[in-house]
């Protein structure tokens, strides 16, 4: 077995590709044994993947943008959370946007992640950073519900199924943002472009049994329900209504792929935001490499 340190972000949802690819031994299938690593804050996936620490991972899309504006080698190979599966949700007390002025929104990092996409939605009902409120990087969506139910933060996104416990616990919804950015590349499949010229195909083994994940989520309600118990610990039923959705919707892609459209609004969305000038002419495919997605698909 070919050993492949692969990295995500806490025990979300994202990670039900990883999950099922070794609790169906579709990796073992290729002669692959993964180590799964989970990590907070969301930078630490970001910098183990440029320091060599990971060989592949499930991270924020935004962090490869920011690589290659510094010269760096890390790529999008494969696509992860392709339309966003979050709602804004607030506190018991705040029902609306206005009520968060002067209030502190927690993001997933300062630098990446929720935090262009928050001030974008902020500003669309008038409250403008940091004039109007405050945000603080509290890391992925586990640490924002634990700070939510704290009341260290009075909103922020939360993805499903954490969405559903909340709205069930009384806390508000403030909007879809998928109803805004039909589609976001928020996470993706990364890889340092170096390390995967160098061993082709073993990357091009763990994107077969990449795909083949895709396609067990999709067939397979009741062994996704055992698996996001087992590696999440929510109840069938939040697991289920995950399914659904992330299904419905098609969060996550039925080829595998990373979407053109979802990154170009990533790309368009955060150079607005920051001082990024270049990122606005930047395109899309500029950060993709699809030659392992598809030499592995036509390999199937």
């Amino acid at each position: 077995m070919e050993k492949i340190t692969a990295g995500a972000i806490s025990r979300n949802y994202f990670n039900m590709p990883f999950w099922i690819a070794v609790h169906e031994g579709m990796f073992t299938h290729e002669g692959l044994e993964v180590t799964l690593e989970l990590h907070e804050p969301i930078n630490e996936v970001w910098r183990r993947l440029q320091e060599g620490r990971l060989d592949i991972a499930l991270g924020v899309t935004e962090h490869i943008i920011l690589d290659s504006e510094a010269g760096g080698h890390l790529e999008i190979i494969g696509g992860n959370v392709n339309r966003l599966p979050f709602s804004m949700i607030s506190g018991k007390e705040v029902k609306s946007f206005a009520d968060l002025r002067g209030r502190t929104i927690g993001v997933s990092s300062i630098e990446a992640g929720s935090s262009s996409l928050v001030m974008k939605l902020m500003a669309a009902h008038g409250l403008h950073y940091p004039q109007d409120y405050n945000i603080v990087a509290c890391g992925p969506i586990l640490a924002r519900w634990e700070r939510l139910q704290s009341g260290e933060i009075d909103a922020g996104l939360q993805g499903a199924p954490l969405n559903y416990i909340a709205l069930d616990q009384g806390f508000n919804s403030l909007c879809e943002p998928r109803d805004e950015f039909p589609w976001f590349q928020f996470t993706s499949l990364n890889i340092d472009g170096r390390w995967a010229r160098a061993n082709h195909d073993t990357v091009v083994r763990f994107m077969r049994a990449f795909i083949r994940a895709h396609d067990w989520f999709y067939a397979n309600k009741v062994g996704c329900r055992k698996i996001a118990m087992l590696e999440t610990g929510i109840t069938a039923d939040y697991a289920d209504r995950a399914w659904d959705e992330y299904t419905s919707s098609e969060i996550f892609p039925r080829d595998a792929r990373a979407n053109a459209a979802s990154i170009q609004t990533l790309i368009e969305v955060s150079a607005l935001l920051r001082a990024v000038p270049k990122r606005s002419e930047a395109l899309a495919k500029s950060y993709v490499n699809e030659r392992y997605l598809d030499e592995a698909r036509r390999s199937l």
